[in-house]
């Protein structure tokens, strides 16, 4: 029986529903209908109203206007660390799995050992020892997402690499730097997109859990996870305060998810290398 979620119609409707949420948040100061951090007490805890359309948090801010400025800084952070995570990760895999011998083995043994540990625990201990802040999750994100990268795009060059155009160009004089850059990254830069695709749905939780514990955006910048921590002392009397971000992070995660699976159906590529 064909699976109705790895169809054309769920990679349009995904695609659809993410350019759709990435351009409200990207129109947030232009549709935000008050400041995102600005406090008034007066007005806390305030139900929906034709001002306030999904109310007001403890401190009197407008939800709505913190949702939308906080979707930028989340996912904002997310293809931040993505970007840099796959070109870091394609220079090292390409190297590796072009060159081969003692380079692969010892850039590779490096990535086992930071894949050994857990990912989210890793950023943790990251985030703890170097104290919370924006660049500090990057960092830590950084630092653990290019190494599964690497070990993609080595798996990728070291089948390639034995393909016959490859051997053609090396006989007809093409140096390494030219066969890499023409004949390899070209191949293998798809299937790294369509696994893009699924590792961002899980940098948003990661950035999600880390405001969450405090170890993130710090306060008064409206983030995702860091309203739902700000929330949570409400959890009985406005549990609004944290379905609404919780709301949007299952929304996006799961449009990601979709979006990756049914990629990886359409064109074959399997999830991890």
């Amino acid at each position: 029986m064909k699976n109705i979620f790895t169809g054309r119609k769920t990679i349009i409707a995904c695609s659809c529903f993410l350019l759709l949420f990435f351009l409200i948040t990207l129109l947030a100061p232009y549709l935000a209908p008050h400041d995102p951090i600005k406090v008034n007490l007066a007005l806390k805890l305030q139900p929906p109203s034709s001002e306030y359309l999904l109310g007001t948090d403890h401190l009197g801010r407008d939800l709505l206007s913190r949702l939308l400025y906080g979707a930028r800084i989340s996912l904002g952070l997310v293809f931040l660390v993505f970007i840099m995570s796959l070109t870091i990760g394609l220079i090292v895999g390409t190297i590796a799995g072009y060159k081969g011998g003692w380079i692969d083995t010892c850039l590779m043994r490096f990535c086992d050992g930071v894949m050994a540990f857990p990912n989210l625990v890793l950023v943790l201990g990251i985030v703890a020892m170097l104290g919370p802040g924006i660049m500090q999750i990057v960092f830590a994100l950084l630092l653990v997402q290019w190494v599964t990268y690497a070990r993609m795009f080595r798996g990728l060059v070291v089948s390639l690499r034995e393909r016959q155009f490859i051997t053609a160009a090396m006989i007809s004089g093409s140096s390494p730097w030219t066969i890499m850059r023409k004949h390899i990254i070209p191949g293998v830069l798809p299937p790294i997109v369509v696994i893009g695709t699924l590792e961002i749905g899980w940098a948003i939780m990661d950035i999600s859990a880390l405001s969450f514990l405090g170890l993130g955006i710090q306060p008064p910048t409206p983030e995702w996870g860091a309203m739902i921590h700000e929330g949570k002392s409400y959890i009985r009397s406005h549990p609004e305060l944290m379905m609404y971000p919780g709301l949007f992070i299952l929304l996006v995660v799961i449009n990601f998810n979709l979006l990756g699976e049914a990629l990886s159906n359409k064109f074959g590529v399997k999830k991890r290398f």
